[in-house]
């Protein structure tokens, strides 16, 4: 039997530019290929509108990948995009952002969705993360998750879609219309 190298931030942060996504998941290296257009389009499409939506209202900050995200010093994530609470501004330094974001967003393709649904789930629950949205492209869907016991619940909210998303939201300033905008966003399907 083999012995399992443990790799860290400083191994991590020696691996070259190559336009693939390197992630550390407690030590183990994890590597996927560049996302598609139609992805990128999407991420940029709900980074506009997060991004919007917090600085008018002085919320806090929501940065869009690359951006490393140093859960730990063998965990270390590129979501797709994270909000971090004016509160907890302390957490972005000059290499990422340093602990858990208050949102994560990821966008599934599908060379990433078995990853974001199942270790990257996990991952973010055992480190903290309060709030994580998985959009799915091809139902033209956002599932919301919030913490539980050790692992991250999906938060269910009665009423249409545009309610649930409404509901599902980390703040409540002004949540209709943002999610209004989510849906249209992903109705476009660049």
């Amino acid at each position: 039997m083999g012995t399992r190298v443990i790799l860290t931030y400083r191994d991590y942060e020696a691996l070259p530019a190559d336009g693939r996504r390197y992630e550390l998941h407690e030590g183990e290296l994890s590597v996927t290929p560049a996302p598609g257009t139609q992805h990128q389009r999407v991420v940029g499409r709900l980074y506009r509108l997060l991004s919007q939506h917090a600085e008018a209202r002085g919320l806090g900050e929501v940065l869009v990948a690359p951006v490393d995200c140093v859960l730990s010093d063998t965990t270390v994530v590129q979501p797709d995009i994270v909000y971090v609470e004016s509160s907890r501004s302390s957490l972005v330094s000059a290499r990422g952002i340093e602990g858990p974001p208050t949102l994560v967003v990821e966008v599934l393709s599908p060379s990433t969705a078995q990853l974001d649904r199942g270790t990257k789930l996990q991952l973010y629950a055992r480190h903290g993360v309060p709030y994580y949205w998985i959009v799915e492209l091809e139902g033209q869907r956002v599932r919301s998750l919030r913490p539980g016991r050790g692992h991250l619940q999906a938060r269910r909210a009665p009423g249409p879609r545009r309610e649930r998303l409404a509901a599902a939201l980390p703040r409540p300033h002004d949540r209709r219309n943002l999610a209004l905008a989510l849906i249209d966003a992903l109705r476009a399907r660049l």
